[in-house]
Parts: structure tokens; C-alpha cells; sequence
């Protein structure tokens, strides 16, 4: 499993060996050890998971939970192609309001962790995409808010040639700075708390 660190603090992305013969081929999206290695934690405390299909063109997010209860998210994508998109949506965050992407797809097979407090967006790029999720949070209605994925204060980039399909709430979620100045994004420290409180609750906490 190859790791890299993403240009959002505390998120990364995986990419696991594939094992392939005349059968097809295998592989394994999450692995438990290269979590502990990177991260420095005992495992990923997995609460709920959620599967989604969306079409071409489909723009989800970009998704947060306040904070606390916060929720931390492990993605990849099961079939099909996506452009998965991690946003710091943290106040008082070394990299708030930075944002980094992940492609993911049936060749490489690429997953991204997500910490507590920032925000989850993607862009389906081709039909009957499937985007998996662990969660270490029950999903809970009105714990879930938004933020507009085409605000040009944050310079999400989509791919071009991407006519966007959204829900109405995702076009009508609020400004970067209306969020922040209805005091609605996360502050970093509490997410960080949230976050080392969800790994003493599921064990031993690992040293880096």
C-alpha cells in the first residue's frame, strides 16, 4: 500500500497493490496496517457506511458535519471514475481553506481518509460511479451542512467538459465566508478532540 499525504493536514490517500491473473484481479481499498503506519492510530472505527451511485456529471458536496459530533470518512470509489475532493473547512487549521483531490478509478484504485471537521466533495466522471464510504459517525440529518463547491474564494477546480448535476440543497449551500461568519465551520482544535477521543474509545492509541 503506497501512502501520500494530502495538501489538506491529517488527510491522505492510499493506493493498494493489485493482485491480478486469468480470473480477474484482487484488491484490498482499506487495509488496517497502512492506516496504523500512516496515521499512527490503532484502526479506523468504522460506525456506518454508506455506498452512492451517481451519473456523469453529478457534484456532491461539498459535505460537513459539525463539529462535535464530528465524523471522520474513508473513501473509494467501486466502480466507475471520480474526482474526490477534501477541502480544510477548519478554523484556526494550519492549511484552512486549502483543498486537494484524489481521481479515483478502476485502474489504480485509489481510497482517501478524511479527519474529523473538514469538508467532502466529488464529481462523478462517468456513469453509474460508485463511491463507498466508512464512517466512524451515524449519519444524523441535521448534523450535516454544506458549503458551495463553486465559491471562488476556495478555487475548487472541476474537470472541464462536466455539465454539473446538483442537489438543491447543494445549490443553495452557503459562501465559504457565510459559513464562517455564521460560525457554523468547525474549529480545529475541537475536531482534533473529537478525532483523539474516537481513537481512545476503539483502543490503544499507536505512536508514530
Amino acid at each position: 500500500m503506497q501512502v501520500r499525504k494530502l495538501n489538506v493536514e491529517g488527510a491522505y490517500e492510499f493506493t493498494p497493490r493489485q493482485f491480478r491473473d486469468h480470473r480477474g484481479l484482487f484488491v484490498s481499498p482499506f487495509q488496517q496496517e497502512a492506516f496504523q503506519q500512516a496515521l499512527g492510530r490503532p484502526h479506523f472505527p468504522v460506525a456506518q457506511t454508506n455506498h452512492s451511485v451517481s451519473r456523469r456529471g453529478t457534484v456532491r458536496g461539498i459535505h460537513f458535519t459539525v463539529t462535535p459530533p464530528g465524523t471522520a470518512k474513508y473513501v473509494y470509489c467501486a466502480r466507475g471514475r471520480a474526482l474526490d475532493i477534501v477541502v480544510d473547512l477548519r478554523v484556526g487549521s494550519p492549511t484552512f481553506g486549502r483543498w486537494d483531490a484524489v481521481e479515483m478509478d478502476q485502474v489504480r484504485f485509489r481510497s482517501s481518509y478524511f479527519p474529523v471537521g473538514v469538508g467532502h466533495a466529488f464529481v462523478a466522471l462517468e456513469d453509474d460511479t460508485v463511491m463507498s464510504y466508512l464512517l466512524t459517525g451515524a449519519y444524523v440529518a441535521e448534523h450535516e451542512l454544506a458549503v458551495d463547491v463553486f465559491d471562488p474564494e476556495l478555487g475548487v477546480r472541476i474537470p472541464p467538459g462536466i455539465d454539473p448535476v446538483q442537489s438543491d440543497r447543494d445549490r443553495a449551500a452557503l459562501s465559504f465566508a457565510a459559513a464562517r461568519a455564521r460560525g457554523l465551520l468547525p474549529d480545529y482544535a475541537a475536531s482534533a478532540a473529537v478525532e483523539e477521543r474516537l481513537w481512545q474509545s476503539s483502543g490503544t492509541v499507536a505512536t508514530r
